[in-house]
């Protein structure tokens, strides 16, 4: 059966070369980076000082240069931050997304070569790189490729990729992750391979793994379905009392970031007069 390949137009793509590009990301990141000089992809996180998302990013590296898969629309904002961190570090930063196209094919592990493949494991892919997706292996393949270069592939419906991201449980970016409001740990990324707690200091880091080692995670992003549209933002109610608030959602399910303490013993939920119950996160 051949898989179907859906293009993510919302990630954008930014080239990173240099001698010190690998030590630059490690001091900054939130996972260990390391990995990409192995062909292995990461997933990862720019903290403000004070742990708080500023940015994701898909982290894979291809003949010297490494690439981050990140946000179309704040890759210039992501691209400030870095040359800001620059200082004398001998690295050069480009917008590299004219050139490739993230795209995802979800069933498409055997086509690339890549079945029984691990989170991170990458394959050529004509002048691309297919890898299975860090975060976790039912994302299926993440697909890096020169833009001019169709896959050949049926092209698949972002709704089904967002169907599967919100069973997993996976924020999207700001989407799911206000700017210098979210935490890490709340944002599921212990749960997505998205963190290291052994690599040492990273911005951010000391609050992340405070969070981590005293188990303070009060807060989740949790899947939910819905019997309407809810607006993100929106605030969620448990019998008049705030539990919430709404993030992304499509046809009826979505992500909430919720109180773990308040959510319990059934209670009902609503967001604006919208009923919504949690639902498992798959896995």
């Amino acid at each position: 059966m051949t898989p179907a390949c859906i293009p993510l137009p919302h990630r954008g793509v930014l080239a990173l070369s240099g001698e010190d590009v690998h030590g630059f990301l490690q001091g900054l990141l939130s996972n260990d980076i390391e990995p990409v000089r192995g062909g292995r992809a990461v997933y990862a996180a720019l903290l403000t000082p004070q742990g708080k998302f500023l940015h994701d990013v898909f982290a894979l590296e291809r003949e010297g240069t490494v690439y981050l898969d990140a946000e179309a629309d704040r890759l210039d904002d992501l691209a400030k931050r870095l040359r800001r961190y620059r200082l004398r570090a001998k690295i050069a930063i480009e917008d590299a997304s004219a050139a490739w196209a993230v795209e995802a094919v979800p069933e498409g592990a055997t086509h690339f070569g890549l079945a029984g493949a691990g989170p991170g494991e990458s394959a050529s892919a004509g002048g691309g790189i297919a890898y299975i997706d860090p975060r976790d292996e039912r994302f299926g393949v993440r697909l890096l490729r020169p833009a001019e270069e169709p896959t050949g592939l049926p092209e698949g419906g972002f709704d089904d990729y967002e169907a599967l991201r919100y069973r997993l449980g996976a924020p999207d970016g700001s989407r799911d992750m206000p700017v210098d409001r979210a935490f890490l740990l709340e944002s599921n990324f212990d749960r997505l391979n998205g963190v290291d707690w052994e690599k040492g200091c990273y911005v951010g880091q000391e609050v992340t793994a405070r969070t981590h080692y005293r188990g303070a995670v009060r807060r989740r992003l949790m899947p939910v379905a819905l019997d309407g549209p809810v607006a993100s933002g929106v605030r969620i109610t448990a019998a008049g009392r705030p539990v919430g608030e709404m993030r992304s959602s499509l046809s009826g399910t979505g992500l909430a970031l919720l109180r773990l303490d308040r959510i319990g013993d059934g209670a009902a939920l609503e967001a604006d007069g919208t009923p919504l119950r949690v639902l498992e996160t798959e896995g």
